[in-house]
């Protein structure tokens, strides 16, 4: 027998919480949930959960801290946090710690469901690519592994982040855009109109991470008006 996708909810507002459980438990999940930041952190390290919903502001240890703590231990770990702090800097904080994605407060319960759906499908699907791939003499990437090497420095990358330099290196002959970018990596219906700076973000984090000159990039262009590029 099958075993159920297994979520686990980290949400200090009790309506919000047990609303989450019961609509994940009736779409088919096994859910698991805590109310503050220590529990929480408990619970992700010592099960197996291949989702988890995690709220920014939690007593006892914030969200940031958790999915710090999270990455720490599993690189892979899909994360998706919940957030009613809209700004830039809180956002990029969550991302750059290593959440597949945010979702501001209030949030549609339908396209939420979406998203963890999306989430959860990209998780479980690979890209059929060599194992390794080498942007110049100076840059490879151990696609399995989640690492690379810029000359003598080495550098670590998020399951995410590898899946995004993954598909556009198989599409290294044209642009592509934010919108495919959702559709194709994070697994996005195109018809969902999403208002999110994911993508935006994780180039900028990629940047940082492969380029020797982030703000004049010569790896991960931006062609205006079309997308990004990956020259390999």
């Amino acid at each position: 027998m099958q075993r159920k996708t297994r979520i686990l909810i980290i949400e200090d507002e009790t309506a919000i919480r047990n609303g989450l459980v019961d609509v994940f438990v009736f779409h088919g999940y096994e859910v698991a949930s805590a109310a503050e930041g220590p529990e929480g952190l408990d619970l992700a390290l010592r099960g197996t959960f291949d989702l988890i919903l995690l709220d920014v502001m939690l007593p006892g240890m914030d969200g940031f801290e958790i999915c710090n703590r999270i990455r720490a231990e599993d690189p892979e770990q899909p994360i998706i946090m919940l957030t009613a702090r809209t700004g830039d800097e809180d956002i990029i904080q969550g991302l750059s710690l290593g959440a597949d994605d945010y979702v501001a407060k209030p949030f549609s319960v339908a396209q939420l469901v979406l998203r963890v759906q999306a989430v959860l499908r990209r998780s479980h699907i690979g890209m059929d690519m060599d194992k390794h791939l080498r942007l110049d003499e100076e840059l490879e990437l151990d696609i399995r592994n989640l690492s690379g090497r810029r000359g003598k420095e080495a550098l670590s990358f998020t399951r995410r982040e590898m899946d995004i330099l993954q598909y556009l290196a198989a599409h290294s002959d044209r642009p592509v855009s934010r919108e495919e970018l959702l559709n194709k990596v994070w697994g996005y219906a195109r018809h969902l109109d999403l208002e999110t700076r994911t993508v935006d973000i994780h180039i900028a984090k990629l940047r940082r991470k492969i380029e020797p000159e982030p703000s004049h990039p010569r790896h991960l262009t931006t062609v205006r008006g079309a997308g990004y590029r990956l020259l390999t």
